[in-house]
């Protein structure tokens, strides 16, 4: 299995696609030495959302590290962000631009394409899954993308990020009401920094799944690591931080659910 699913029984599905930190051992060879400390986790995402049980939420995680494959990438690699710098589905570069992979070592095409069957496609076919039997039993279902990520990243973007980026697709894969209840609720901590479609606006899993118009809203939240943890190493949870932004992002998952069955009855 490459991946954990909690089947909860809420209209709540909450994915965290960045957080695995496996590597297989037939493949760890093939890495730079400093990729085996996997700096570019999700770190601690699965107990910063553990309220979403609470909630009734399923959740859905990989146990494999984002080096192996992302999960949060199309099939077809195609940019997120065209005229950005951008990761591809088989990651070759730390986020800071340099190699992955010794010398030579990069995945073919062939390994890319195992990668995909192997991690990726079971991932994405529990994730449409269990949309559909959440939709089946509610009418409908919000789709809450978990991510994090360190707060300055000079490849990936300028300057210091927002402390919560909130993303739609640019208004496309959540309804505007859902929108706007997410970005009330984080309007209602000012000590955290908030945006909406911003720099992040959703990778590939709140592209395609977000389908408004057929009851599935998707929100992605990608959330800068210094509000829970210590953004170098070795990572650490910081209970103090942890303690005060875990309520905020509580609310705002709880507003845009909320949001959701408003526009259901």
């Amino acid at each position: 299995m490459s991946f954990r699913l909690h089947q909860g029984s809420a209209p709540l599905l909450v994915s965290i696609p960045h957080m695995g930190t496996g590597i297989p051992e037939a493949l760890r060879g093939g890495y730079v030495e400093r990729a085996l400390a996997m700096e570019d986790t999700d770190w601690h995402l699965d107990r910063l959302y553990a309220f979403a049980r609470d909630l009734g939420a399923s959740i859905l995680q990989p146990l494999h590290s984002r080096y192996v494959i992302d999960l949060n990438r199309p099939p077809d690699d195609q940019p997120m962000y065209p005229g950005a710098a951008n990761t591809e589905l088989c990651p070759t570069r730390f986020f800071n631009g340099e190699p992955l992979y010794r010398e030579g070592a990069a995945p073919a095409e062939a390994q890319r394409g195992e990668r995909l069957q192997q991690y990726w496609q079971p991932y994405h076919d529990a994730l449409q899954g269990t949309l559909d039997r959440l939709r089946r039993q509610h009418g409908f279902v919000l789709l809450w993308d978990a991510h994090s990520i360190r707060s300055e990243i000079p490849w990936l973007f300028e300057g210091r990020l927002p402390d919560l980026n909130i993303g739609t697709a640019g208004g496309q894969s959540a309804a505007p009401t859902v929108a706007a209840a997410v970005v009330r609720a984080a309007a209602g901590y000012p000590r955290y920094t908030h945006v909406l479609d911003g720099r992040f606006k959703g990778g590939y899993i709140t592209r395609r799944y977000g389908r408004p118009a057929e009851h599935v809203h998707a929100v992605q939240l990608e959330m800068c690591q210094c509000t829970y943890m210590r953004e170098e190493p070795p990572y650490d949870w910081i209970a103090q931080r942890a303690s005060q932004v875990q309520p905020v992002v509580r609310a705002m998952v709880e507003a845009a659910l909320a949001a959701c069955r408003k526009l259901y009855g």
